[in-house]
C-alpha cells in the first residue's frame, strides 16, 4: 500500500525548528530526572521480592493490589500465571528485619478469607545483583551504539553513521525523560523496549539512507540538500506506513496488555513516534548540516 507519492515536502527547511523541538524534549526530561534524582528503578534493578502463589479459587488481579495496597506494600506488580489461580507478586526491597512474604500472605487473606494462598516459589533480588544489572543494561545500550557507528561507517560514511547515532541517543533520551515525566518505572523488559527503539529507528534510518546514497548517483549536480530532500519525500511513505502499523499494534498492548506489559508497551509507543520523527528530521538533517559546514571549509581553503 502506498500514499503520500509524489510529495514535495521541504523537511530540510524545517531542521533548525526540529532541532530546537527535539532540544526542549531533551531537556525536559534532563529537568525532571535530575528533579527525581535520576530515573525511578523498578525491583529488577533496585532489588525486591517476587512470589509465586498458587490459590484455591480464581483469583482478581486488581482486588490482589487493591489489598497489598491497603496493607502498605504498595508499587506492587502482579501478574496472572498458568492459568486463573496462580499469580507472581513482585515487590521493592522492604526494610531490614521486615517480613514482607508473611505481610503479603496476610493481606491476601484479610482481601479473601476463604481462598487459602500457597506459596509456590520466593525470589530475592539483592541490591548489588541490581546494581550489576543496571550497569549491564546501560552497557548494551552503549555497545549497541558503538557497533552501530562502526557498521553505518563502513556501509556510507561517517558523517551518516553520525546522525544515525545522533538520531538514536536523540530516541532514547526523549523516551527516558518521559518515563520520568510520567512517574513510571526503568525495569529489564523496558531496557529491552529501548533495545528495540534502537533497532526500530535505525532500520527506518537505513532505507532512507539508501535512498540518498542511490539519488547521489541519480541526480549528479544537484545539491546535497535537495537530495536529502527528494530521498525523505521518496521514503515518506514507507515510513509512514511501517509507523502506522507498528504503532496499531504497540496500542492495543498498551490498552488490553495488562498492567505488568504497560510500561513496556508505553516505551515501544513513545519510541515510535519519536523515532520516525527523528529519521525524518534528526538523522538526515544533521548530516546535510554536516556537509553544509565541510563544503564551507573546503571553499575556505581554496580561497587562501
Amino acid at each position: 500500500m502506498e500514499f503520500l507519492v509524489g510529495t514535495r515536502f521541504n523537511f530540510l527547511g524545517h531542521r533548525r525548528a526540529a532541532f530546537i523541538l527535539s532540544a526542549i524534549l531533551i531537556v525536559a526530561g534532563a529537568i525532571s530526572l535530575v528533579a527525581h534524582g535520576g530515573p525511578e528503578f523498578g525491583i529488577d534493578f533496585e532489588g525486591g521480592t517476587l512470589l509465586q502463589v498458587q490459590f484455591e479459587r480464581p483469583i482478581d488481579v486488581q482486588s490482589i493490589r487493591d489489598a497489598l495496597a491497603d496493607a502498605g506494600v504498595g508499587g506492587a506488580e502482579i501478574q496472572r500465571f498458568g492459568g486463573n489461580r496462580e499469580a507472581i507478586i513482585r515487590v521493592q526491597q522492604a526494610e531490614e528485619g521486615t517480613d514482607l512474604t508473611g505481610a503479603i500472605l496476610e493481606a491476601l487473606s484479610e482481601a479473601d478469607p476463604g481462598n487459602r494462598a500457597d506459596v509456590r516459589r520466593e525470589e530475592l533480588v539483592g541490591p548489588t545483583v541490581g546494581r550489576e544489572l543496571r550497569t549491564k543494561a546501560t552497557n548494551a545500550i552503549l555497545i549497541a551504539l558503538v557497533l552501530i557507528l562502526a557498521y553505518i561507517s563502513l556501509r556510507f560514511e561517517f558523517k551518516f553513521a553520525v546522525g544515525a547515532v545522533a538520531a538514536l541517543v536523540h530516541d532514547v533520551a526523549i523516551t527516558l525523560g518521559m518515563f520520568s515525566l510520567t512517574g513510571r518505572e526503568i525495569s529489564l523488559p523496558v531496557i529491552a523496549a529501548f533495545l528495540t527503539i534502537v533497532g526500530y529507528s535505525l532500520n527506518d534510518t537505513i532505507v532512507i539512507y539508501d535512498r540518498i546514497r542511490e539519488n547521489r548517483r541519480k541526480l549528479y549536480g544537484k545539491s546535497f540538500t535537495d537530495i536529502v530532500n527528494k530521498s525523505l519525500n521518496e521514503s515518506l511513505s514507507r515510513t509512514v506506513v511501517t509507523s502506522l502499523t507498528t504503532l496499531l499494534v504497540v496500542l492495543c498492548l498498551f490498552f488490553f496488555g495488562g498492567e505488568v506489559i504497560k510500561d513496556f508497551a508505553f516505551a515501544l509507543m513513545v519510541g515510535v513516534i519519536v523515532g520516525t520523527y527523528s529519521s525524518l528530521y534528526v538523522a538526515s538533517p544533521l548530516v546535510v548540516e554536516w556537509q553544509i559546514h565541510a563544503d564551507a571549509r573546503k571553499r575556505k581553503r581554496h580561497k587562501k
